[in-house]
């Protein structure tokens, strides 16, 4: 996705977030927030990929504050809500008709976990008050049974995740994708380095992961999405591989849409205009649209 216009403010919303996130000291702040601005006005391109410009600003704040991963709290905050909702999760599984559809929305609800933007989280708990109205939604943008054809032939899926708390729903999903077609090898990506409040390996250790995926793989670097110019050779052959990949989130979004990759699914929560005009859905709404053509 190219960058457009109404990007600016939102990601100059996250910087100040995480700088505050990050430090107490409004010194700090205040240089982390004029150097993206400063960067930002030098490098905004409307033919630039939104990712990338993102990933620059994002390089240049954490290298301003010192600190490796200014969401680190939350995300472990966000892990542990999620897994408080488990059991509600594995209940409206259980009852489902299509468990796996029910996996999928539930995963998309974890989306919602996101920080320092419009239409996401301001706080983990957030998740708890939100979860059964959000997901009486259902889907607003339904490609579900475009993707089951998908899933019922597939032999290699990919599965790129995005924020911690919505990984711990990725799982179940995971585990329900093989209870639907068993043959299926499904190789897990995560963030190379931490960035924002994006998943990374230890987060998936942690979570045993192995227990539903067949690889676990990282995008080798720091990047908002991936890093298409950076990719590992295996998560590059795992690529050529694929006969699915699932993208979960609007940072997967904003980099794959850049690429000619196919058959793609998008499961996300669509959080800003930007997305949602640039995927031509609406806004606020739990989507899955396939892009196969």
């Amino acid at each position: 996705m190219k960058i457009r216009t109404e990007c600016v403010p939102c990601l100059l919303k996250r910087i100040i977030f995480e700088a505050k996130q990050s430090t107490d000291d409004k010194t700090l702040q205040t240089k982390a927030i004029r150097n993206a601005c400063k960067m930002l006005s030098e490098i905004y391109d409307p033919n630039e990929c939104s990712a990338v410009i993102a990933t620059k600003i994002h390089k240049m704040v954490y290298d301003t504050l010192g600190d490796e991963d200014p969401y680190a709290e939350l995300k472990i905050n966000s892990n542990l809500i999620a897994k408080s909702l488990l059991p509600k999760i594995e209940e409206l599984i259980k009852k489902s008709d299509d468990p796996l559809k029910t996996s999928m929305i539930c995963s998309i609800i974890g989306n919602l976990m996101d920080f320092g933007i419009d239409g996401a989280s301001t706080d983990p708990k957030m998740l708890k008050d939100v979860f059964e109205e959000t997901y009486s939604e259902g889907l607003g943008y339904d490609d579900y049974p475009k993707l089951k054809k998908h899933l019922k032939v597939a032999k290699h899926v990919i599965l790129f995740t995005d924020n911690c708390g919505e990984i711990v729903f990725d799982k179940v999903l995971c585990r329900e994708l093989k209870k639907f077609n068993p043959s299926i090898f499904i190789t897990l990506v995560v963030r190379g380095k931490p960035i924002i409040s994006d998943a990374t390996l230890e987060d998936v250790q942690e979570l045993n992961f192995k227990e539903v995926v067949d690889e676990i793989l990282t995008t080798g670097c720091f990047a908002i999405g991936v890093d298409f110019n950076l990719l590992p050779p295996k998560l590059e052959g795992a690529l050529k591989r694929a006969d699915l990949i699932i993208c979960k989130g609007m940072a997967n979004y904003e980099a794959f849409s850049e690429t000619e990759y196919k058959p793609i699914a998008y499961l996300l929560r669509t959080k800003c205009s930007a997305i949602a005009n640039s995927i031509n859905i609406s806004l606020d709404i739990n989507a899955i649209k396939v892009i196969d053509a």
